[in-house]
This record gives structure tokens, sequence and C-alpha cells, in this order.
């Protein structure tokens, strides 16, 4: 079902606005100049004292003195052997005119040239750009596990306006591309480390779920996540159905979840009703979200969502007529030929639901059909 009228779209938290470039830009620039902090300030240093020595001792006939600034540039223009001074009559000045260039060059080979183009070119070091982009982000949800089951859940996270970044071990799986084309930083490690999760920004993080196809390695993760922010929100993977509930309860997870038992209702659900979307428990107790299409010569034509949910012991969650949907129908809403309901409802009443969508000749054709079985 697609609603007629549909919000105004909101912002997404994980597009990549020049404001959070900017600030990503600029701690890079931080981690960039630690890096290469040595041969930056020997850099600066030669060009500083180097300008203090011919400011204070050159000297030649041509030239009358230099101030510091001049000498300052005197010495930069020697680095790339070209010099705008005459060379000086001093000897040991003499010397610095062959010496500095290749001090210069050496120190602008290792570290400036370098801090450079990795300055300006982001794919050069695309995992340390997605650690800056990460660490712009606030209240956001950390996904530990990039393979099928966690791009759907960043994908659906998208789909709520919430900001996601991502962990995954293997950067060569299919569907890391994928989650950096829908603007997610995804930080290359393994979430079970401490500085790999304050690299996903843990500590300005809202909440956390582990999906990795290893039930440990989940539980791991969700650890040391509560090791490095006390109160964040853990939402666990288990595989094993049993577990699950005692992991969350033993280790204080907010969640934990068994794969297998969200999927069992499912599968079981559908196999016995092909109108089925979705199905979940809720305690002991199996329930479904389908589709009804309204039959012309159905039973339920003409009668009111109110009652029909009332007799039935069901919530009708959305009614469509024509190209109109209603996700939440008045209860006085009659229901006509060709419309379509989603409801919420046990198997049992969704059996019953079916046989009253019947036909009046089709109920009797069924029970006929069911005596002669007998």
């Amino acid at each position: 079902m697609t609603a007629s009228r549909r919000p105004a779209a909101a912002p997404k938290p994980n597009d990549l606005s020049w404001k959070r470039y900017l600030l990503a830009t600029w701690r890079d620039t931080r981690v960039l100049l630690r890096q290469f902090r040595i041969p930056l300030l020997l850099f600066a240093a030669s060009i500083l004292v180097g300008g203090l020595l011919f400011d204070q001792l050159y000297t030649h006939s041509q030239v009358q003195g230099l101030s510091y600034s001049e000498a300052m540039y005197a010495v930069f223009s020697m680095i790339f052997f070209d010099p705008n001074i005459p060379l000086p009559h001093q000897w040991y000045l003499q010397a610095f005119f062959f010496i500095m260039p290749l001090i210069g060059l050496g120190l602008i080979t290792q570290g400036v040239v370098r801090f450079g183009v990795m300055l300006f070119n982001k794919r050069a070091r695309k995992e340390q750009w997605q650690v800056a982009i990460a660490s712009t982000y606030k209240d956001h949800v950390i996904v530990a596990g990039l393979r099928r089951l966690g791009f759907r859940i960043v994908q659906q996270l998208l789909s709520f306006g919430e900001g996601v970044v991502g962990i995954e071990i293997d950067p060569n799986t299919e569907f890391v591309p994928r989650v950096l084309d829908q603007h997610v930083p995804v930080i290359s490690g393994d979430a079970t480390r401490p500085n790999v999760l304050e690299q996903a920004g843990i500590k300005h993080a809202c909440s956390v779920i582990t999906c990795t196809e290893n039930d440990l390695t989940n539980l791991e993760i969700a650890l040391v996540a509560r090791e490095l922010k006390p109160d964040i929100r853990v939402v666990l993977r288990m595989f094993d159905d049993d577990m699950a509930p005692k992991i969350a309860t033993g280790f204080n997870i907010s969640v934990a979840f068994s794969t297998s038992a969200l999927s069992a209702p499912a599968f079981a659900a559908a196999a016995m009703h092909g109108d089925i979307q979705n199905a979940f428990y809720i305690g002991d107790q199996v329930l479904n979200v389908s589709e009804l299409t309204i039959d012309p010569q159905s039973t339920l034509v003409g009668q009111k969502i109110g009652d029909l949910e009332q007799s039935l012991d069901m919530s009708v969650i959305a009614h469509r007529h024509a190209a109109n949907v209603d996700l939440h129908p008045k209860p006085e809403v009659a229901i006509q030929a060709g419309d379509q309901i989603c409801v919420f409802a046990s198997l049992d009443v969704l059996n019953r639901l079916g046989h009253m969508n019947l036909a009046n000749e089709q109920i009797g054709k069924r029970a006929n059909g069911q005596k002669r079985d007998t």
C-alpha cells in the first residue's frame, strides 16, 4: 500500500552537507598535521633559521641589506634552485646556498608533498576520511556487521531519518560499497576492538546494533561498547533462540533478537496464507500482518471497520479505497467492494476473515466439499 498523502521529506542525517564536509576536513587535517608534524616543523624551522642567518650575516656589494621577510623568501627560493639574491661573500653562506636545496627538497618530499596529496586526495586515504566523517556524528546508531542483514538494517534506519555509522571487518564484502553509496561512513576494522568503536563515535552514539554472523562476536562487541559507554542502548543479534533472552537478562543488554525466532513465525504463517506480509511473537502468541482485497460478493461489503474489529478481535491498520490510503481508518468507515484492508490479527482470525470474504455461493461450495470429504 502507498499513501496518497506523504509527509514532507525530512532532512537526511547521513547526507554529506557542506558543514559536515568542512568539519570532517578540519578534523582530517588535524590528524594529518599530527602525522606529518616532524617534517613540517623541520621545513618551517629551516626557512625561519635560514632567514635569520641571512638577515644578520648576508653581505654583497650589489645588495644593501635584507629584511627578515626578504631573507626568508630568499631561503625559500633556494630550495627550488631559483635564488633571488646573488651569491654572498661569506664562504659559510655560500655553502648554505648549496646545502639548503638538498635539505629542503628532502623535507618537501618526505612531508610537505605527501601531506598535500593526502589532504586533497580523499580517495588515497579513504579509510581515514571515513573516520573523519564518522567523527562529525552525534546521537547516531552504530551498525556492526555490514552483510545482508546489516545492510537492510542500515536502509531501514535511514528511512527512519536516523544517522548511521557502519563497521565491517572485511572491506571487500559486496555490501560495503552499497552502504557507502547511501552516504554512510564505514569504519574498516574489528568492532570488538575499543579503538574501532571509538572511531565510529561510540562515545556520542545513542545505540549500537551488533549483527555479525557470530554470536560470540556480537556479544563481545556489545560488552566492549558497554565498557566504553555504559548507558548506550545495545541491540544484539543471536542465532540461538534459547540463549537470546538469557544473554539479554544476564548481561543487561537492551534487546537480544534471535533471527531464527523472528523468521520462524513468518515462514510458517506464509505457508498457510499467501497474503501474510509479516509475522512475529508477542509473548507466546504469533500475530500476523496481512492484506486482504474485498471481493465484490463478499459478506464483508457494507460492514463498518469498528464493528469488524470488535467482532473478530483484530485491528485494521490501513484501509485503501481507490487511490486513497488511510493509515488510521475511523471505526464508522464502511468497507466497499474492491477495497484493500491491512489487518493485524492471529492466524485463527485471519482464517475467519478469509472465510467471510468469500461470496455466499463460494461458502456453500466449500461447505459441501468439506462434507463430501468427511
